[in-house]
């Protein structure tokens, strides 16, 4: 049984999760970059569409994405959860991202999985966030569980949607 300070600083743990992924969102479809990095530790790692680690290295990456055939996006996450264990958690986020894509509305779908870590600043940061997609594909095509019309996002595709769709 916790006593009540325990209860009192796990909540306020889960809140602080809950607003570093949506501080996530927020900071990537607003570009801000160095807002966006600051979510990860030192060390930190995107994973999906490629892999980025460390601070430099995400500093790049981010902006990079849209530098190419991905123009611009919005992030909308749900169905979170979250294992605390100390200054340590993981757990899972729903991802609703409609994009542009060769100036084509696409939309997908997928998950993040996360790893995060309360830092010596008292901050909870990223350690990992892997993304993987349900589907990805233009608009005017619809979608499909295991449908991918951009190639980086099929290099990312969800391995418990493809073998629950094939």
């Amino acid at each position: 049984m916790m006593d009540l300070e325990s209860r009192v600083r796990r909540l306020e743990d889960l809140h602080e999760i809950g607003q570093l992924r949506a501080r996530y969102c927020q900071y990537l479809d607003d570009g801000r970059w160095d807002d966006l990095v600051d979510l990860f530790t030192e060390d930190g790692s995107f994973v999906g569409l490629s892999t980025a680690t460390g601070r430099e290295a995400l500093r790049s990456f981010f902006p990079e994405l849209q530098q190419g055939r991905l123009k611009a996006w919005w992030h909308f996450s749900s169905n979170e959860t979250i294992d605390l264990d100390d200054d340590c958690a993981t757990g899972e986020t729903w991802l609703n991202q409609p994009c542009v894509v060769d100036d084509e509305p696409h939309i997908a779908a997928g998950r993040y999985a996360d790893r995060i870590r309360r830092c010596a600043d008292g901050r909870w940061r990223f350690e990992e966030r892997k993304v993987t997609f349900f589907f990805w594909s233009p608009v005017s095509d619809g979608w499909a569980p295991g449908r991918f019309q951009y190639s980086p996002a099929e290099t990312a595709a969800d391995p418990r949607t493809v073998e629950r769709y094939r």
